[in-house]
């Protein structure tokens, strides 16, 4: 069976075999692990506030904001890089505790549908507000050139770092108050702790995360607009999710690696990209409940 306490080293590995795949592949395949590495940190994020029972289909929307953040300091502003993402991030998570102040008050799918209809109102947003492109969006969004030949490499470090300090505080005392509040938030209130600040600092924490993510794929990207940051964004997170399996750390990591390994291949497809992730949600709530992690667990206990 596998344990617990082989997550964080599974993490580890698939994040130097990623390194290692940039360091012996061309061009293509560092953009490829980019994008793996940022699609299992959004898988990450919204595990992340499942620790408290809530589906956040909001992320999308704070992984916009970080990306249109720091797009909007390239274009207007000179910053530098390290103060871009800082921003960013701090943006995302000052929205994100103002909005989950608001909506944590309700639960389960109405807290999903606020964070869906907030999400497209983001997008909205976007197309409507010249002075972020419109409908063209942004362009011109470059890393440093000090940093550029590396940033494949810094994005895969800095995600996976990330990932890591999920895992980390959720194996804290305050994860365990998450996890509590999951499980019976009122038996974690009659202890006197204060369950919608908790879950209020939950959500703002994995939004702060989202955010930063979207601040690296913008420097990744170059290019941003409005369509990049709908609500199909949260989709594919909740497909490497229950792909990978929702109750390991290191599941969201195994299905974003692998979905957009293939989503890499499927490219060709065109529109049937999204039918490929809706249908390996389908099939991993059909014939893997607790996904690819929860198969090698079953398997590993025979």
């Amino acid at each position: 069976m596998i344990k617990k306490n082989l997550d964080l080293p599974g993490i580890v590995a698939i994040g130097a075999i990623l390194l290692g795949c940039i360091a012996f592949g061309g061009g293509y395949t560092g953009n490829l692990v980019v994008w793996m590495a940022i699609a299992a940190v959004m898988a990450s994020s919204l595990r992340f506030v499942l620790l408290i029972g809530e589906l956040n289909f909001a992320s999308a929307a704070f992984f916009g904001i970080g990306a249109y953040c720091t797009g909007a300091i390239v274009n207007m502003v000179e910053l530098p890089f390290f103060a871009t993402l800082a921003l960013s991030t701090v943006l995302a998570l000052a929205v994100s505790i103002v909005f989950g102040g608001i909506t944590l008050k309700v639960k389960g799918p109405y807290f999903l549908l606020i964070g869906f209809a907030f999400t497209e109102a983001m997008r909205i947003f976007y197309t409507r507000t010249e002075l972020l492109g419109g409908n063209s969006g942004l362009v011109g969004i470059f890393p440093p050139g000090w940093l550029d030949a590396y940033y494949h490499y810094f994005v895969t470090v800095l995600c996976f770092a990330l990932i890591q300090g999920l895992l980390a505080i959720e194996r804290s005392h305050l994860g365990k108050i998450f996890i509590a509040i999951r499980d019976n938030e009122n038996v974690v209130r009659s202890v006197g702790n204060r369950v919608f600040l908790t879950k209020v600092v939950c959500f703002a924490i994995a939004s702060g995360v989202a955010g930063l993510a979207g601040s690296l794929h913008a420097f990744a990207n170059n290019v941003i607009s409005p369509l990049d940051f709908g609500f199909m964004l949260s989709t594919f997170a909740l497909a490497y999710l229950k792909v990978g399996g929702e109750d390991s750390p290191l599941g969201p990591v195994v299905g974003a690696v692998l979905l957009v390994g293939i989503a890499s291949w499927a490219q060709s497809l065109g529109g049937s990209e999204h039918i490929l992730y809706g249908a390996a949600i389908v099939l991993s709530v059909l014939f893997m409940p607790k996904g690819l992690m929860g198969l090698l667990q079953h398997g590993g206990g025979r």
